[in-house]
């Protein structure tokens, strides 16, 4: 049978049914690690919680029936305000984010696996959702100590060792 995301209905959950996912689940999501000519990254300064307060790669949840190559689309035009397909992204990796706190309180706990992108942009006109984000930042990875990224954001930047036995 073919997968077909059109047949299937995607919808965002009440606020009561998503704070009960939130806290007994984890969410899935996709962060953009946005690249320009100059060798500076996309970092967006967070409205809300978690990570209020701090510089973080632009991103977003995945929902429910909705395909990876139609969230990547979604997320990229809410996110960025740009059109670009999955395939022009190269997968960076997953990665899972905790946090203390949510959207919805400090006493309910946030736990994200995310699927990273890196992307390539040859113009620096970006238009961050306005929602998520009140400032954006293009910036190089050796000045990232200088502002107050989130961990989450910094461990993009962090290359661990590889056993190439595994």
């Amino acid at each position: 049978m073919a997968n077909n995301s059109n047949n299937r209905m995607n919808a965002w959950l009440d606020a009561a049914t998503f704070e009960t996912v939130v806290a007994s689940t984890p969410l899935i999501s996709i962060d953009f690690l946005v690249l320009n000519e100059q060798g500076e990254y996309l970092l967006g300064l967070r409205n809300n919680r978690p990570a209020q307060g701090y510089w973080f790669v632009p991103g977003g949840r995945v929902q429910k029936n909705e395909s990876l190559d139609d969230a990547f689309k979604r997320l990229i035009r809410t996110e960025l305000g740009i059109e670009l397909e999955r395939g022009a992204a190269r997968f960076k990796g997953v990665y899972e984010h905790f946090y203390q706190d949510s959207v919805f309180a400090e006493s309910v706990s946030t736990h994200y696996i995310v699927l990273a992108y890196k992307l390539r942009l040859y113009s620096n006109v970006i238009q961050l959702d306005a929602n998520q984000h009140r400032d954006l930042l293009w910036i190089k990875p050796e000045h990232l100590n200088q502002h107050l990224v989130h961990r989450h954001s910094l461990d993009y930047f962090v290359e661990y060792p590889r056993d190439d036995n595994t």
